[in-house]
């Protein structure tokens, strides 16, 4: 299963995004979890050191891979570069998760920025068409990782809201973004919920079928964002993230990838 998580940053996507990893892989799923936003700190969320993620370069300034696989460094370089062996190379494994630090796409108007972004896109593509796994796309509040070619894989769009005018009107053109780009299915999860005041707005911001899930604020997070505490799936904020996963099973079928054995 191929998914994005989107929404306005400081919604709790990554911590979203970092659980569904840790669900899928503790069912025996093989996890790409690929950090596709700049401000994201996905690799702390599944658990990986502080130590080891400052050796982790993103991909995109990776520039002596980057030239290689673009036939050189000239201004004549490929559109598809072929990248599967990145994948593994240049990933952090913990347990069934390979953890991938993407970087953001560069502006346009130089034959460097385009080689760089080039070479992105074909990692996307990679992870998307090509890998029988389950793949976590971490994304910033907008989907610019993702072409109309490689949205055909994609089975689900996961933008993450809090209740606030400007997070759902952010949810909503990210929705229709995907819309655009031809992902069939877009959900919305309501984090951070502190009441029966906040939940009635979500409630009236989206239908029942738009909702994947409403979760409430839970003080528990704050320990794991003070490092008091390792694992994020804990506390309430567990219980409603084993529930969402059900529900992202079935969305699914219950078709999901190979199992990690396999």
């Amino acid at each position: 299963m191929k998914i994005a998580v989107s929404g306005k940053g400081g919604v709790g996507k990554t911590s979203v995004s970092a659980s569904l990893a840790k669900l899928f892989a503790r069912e025996g799923r093989r996890v790409y979890a690929v950090d596709a936003d700049p401000d994201a700190s996905l690799g702390l969320a599944l658990g990986i050191s502080d130590d080891i993620l400052a050796k982790v370069i993103p991909l995109i300034e990776m520039e002596d891979v980057i030239k290689a696989k673009s036939a050189g460094g000239g201004l004549l370089y490929s559109l598809n570069p072929d990248v599967d062996d990145i994948l593994d190379e240049y990933s952090i494994s913990v347990g069934n998760i390979r953890f991938l630090r993407m970087g953001a796409i560069k502006p346009g108007g130089s034959a460097c920025y385009c080689r760089e972004n080039a070479f992105l896109f074909s990692v996307v593509d990679s992870l998307i068409l090509d890998k029988d796994d389950v793949v976590i796309l971490d994304m910033g509040a907008g989907i610019e990782h993702l072409t109309r070619g490689t949205s055909k894989g994609m089975d689900l769009m996961i933008v993450v809201t809090e209740a606030s005018k400007t997070s759902v009107q952010t949810a909503r053109v990210v929705m229709q973004l995907a819309n655009d780009l031809g992902i069939e299915v877009s959900k919305v999860i309501a984090n951070k919920i502190h009441s029966s005041k906040e939940d009635a707005f979500i409630q009236a911001q989206f239908t029942a079928e738009e909702l994947l899930g409403v979760i409430r604020f839970d003080d528990e997070l704050l320990d794991v964002a003070l490092g008091n505490e390792e694992d994020i799936l804990t506390g309430a904020f567990k219980a409603s993230m084993e529930e969402i996963y059900q529900r992202v099973i079935h969305l699914s079928g219950g078709k999901t990838s190979n199992n990690a054995k396999s």
